[in-house]
């Protein structure tokens, strides 16, 4: 059985999103905004929160917030990744970063550009593939910077295998996954993802290449990446299997071409499959 060539999605998925309403502020948020304006921008699907913080003129941050308790988002871990990679690539700058009993936050100064949300790259057909190119020649940047055999970090099958388990026997099945999935049982999927194919090349992988994450400049060029907290070394298709994924939920369908050509390489639907199926149990 192959689950390669999954149709569109049928309903859409809950994805991260702008804020267009109220949103609390930890208390931890609030002081460390030590009262200049302080702005929600982001939501994602966990909990976490972001805020913009202008802190001075000229001097914009942003504060990542998330409850204790929320293991897929290590914020500790991306400010050490974010340090690591900022000597190759274009990334946030770590101000600095703590947790309580309520949860954990990480400051970053801004990095130049818009992410490639922002509703400028949604208008039309063009802004849209302009956007899509500038995506898939940022991960390339990516892939083609950062040194494997000097990361000190992972983003293996294996560790990845690993939560899925701990996500089944929490009880996640296939209503908490992609509809393209939902077809599937639990040990059907299971079994898909416990023999992954050959590695095409082993990278240092992003972890989270979904639209949002990059930044690009007013022309459409990548600026940066943002939310690195999965940073580590896999192979490409890890993130080129889900930065493609994303564009449906972003952009709408028919896209992904185009970040293909922008980053080299052909599509290779079992590769493609796999990481979306792992992505979704992992």
């Amino acid at each position: 059985m192959t689950h390669a060539d999954t149709p569109v999605p049928s309903e859409p998925r809950v994805v991260p999103e702008i804020p267009t309403g109220p949103v609390p502020v930890p208390g931890v948020v609030g002081a460390l905004a030590g009262g200049f304006p302080l702005t929600p921008v982001w939501v994602n699907e966990l909990g976490g929160l972001t805020f913009r913080l202008d802190a001075a003129p000229g001097d914009v941050r942003y504060v990542k917030w998330v409850a204790a308790g929320t293991p897929e988002i290590d914020l500790p871990g991306e400010a050490a990744r974010l340090a690591w990679a900022s000597r190759w690539i274009p990334v946030p700058e770590v101000v600095e970063h703590g947790s309580d009993a309520d949860g954990a936050w990480l400051v970053t100064r801004a990095v130049p550009g818009v992410t490639a949300v922002d509703p400028r790259w949604c208008a039309d057909a063009a802004t849209i593939t302009t956007a899509v190119a500038g995506i898939g020649r940022g991960l390339r940047l990516l892939h083609d910077a950062l040194p494997v055999e000097d990361c000190p970090f992972e983003w293996s099958v294996a560790q990845r295998l690993a939560r899925a388990d701990e996500r089944i026997e929490d009880g996640e099945g296939p209503a908490d996954w992609s509809p393209e999935h939902r077809h599937l049982t639990v040990a059907g999927a299971r079994a898909l993802i416990d023999t992954p194919p050959p590695i095409d090349r082993l990278v240092v992988c992003h972890g989270d290449t979904c639209v949002p994450n990059t930044m690009l400049h007013a022309d459409g060029s990548f600026a940066a990446h943002v939310d690195l907290g999965s940073l580590g070394v896999a192979d490409r298709w890890a993130d080129l299997a889900v930065a493609a994924w994303s564009l449906d939920w972003n952009y709408g369908t028919g896209y992904d071409h185009v970040l293909y050509d922008a980053y080299g390489i052909a599509p290779d639907a079992e590769r493609i499959a796999y990481y979306r199926l792992l992505w979704d149990l992992g």
